[in-house]
């Protein structure tokens, strides 16, 4: 075995640089985009839970972001607000694509050398 010199340490990056920005998870658009929804029709979380029938701390984790709601629930809180669960994926993926679409998209990870060792026979 020879055994590949290890690549040399990278330079930390500065702390004062401002990080990527992360994109967006699914389960927060789609609690925005249902409370922004609900808020426009002026309507209170216990109507929409009730029309849903889901409960009304459910609907709120929602629509906070922090439950990743079932398809059939998303379905059934869509319908309450007279929409369809397709217009619902519609609204949230219209979100998604104006946040990330301003952001800079991140570059590609450069390649870097294999670090591992080397058999010869």
């Amino acid at each position: 075995m020879i055994p590949l010199r290890p690549a040399p340490a990278r330079p930390r990056e500065p702390e004062s640089e401002p990080r990527e920005s992360k994109e967006p998870l699914w389960r927060d658009l789609v609690g925005e985009v249902l409370r922004r929804e609900r808020r426009a029709q002026e309507r209170t979380l216990k109507d929409v839970a009730d029309a849903a029938r889901i409960s009304l701390p459910y609907l709120s984790e929602i629509e906070r972001g922090r439950k990743e709601a079932s398809s059939e629930v998303l379905a059934a809180a869509a319908h309450a607000l007279g929409l369809g669960l397709g217009d619902l994926l519609s609204l949230t993926h219209g979100e998604l694509t104006r946040r990330t679409s301003s952001h800079r998209r991140p570059a590609a990870a450069p390649h870097r050398p294999y670090n591992g060792l080397c058999l010869a026979a």
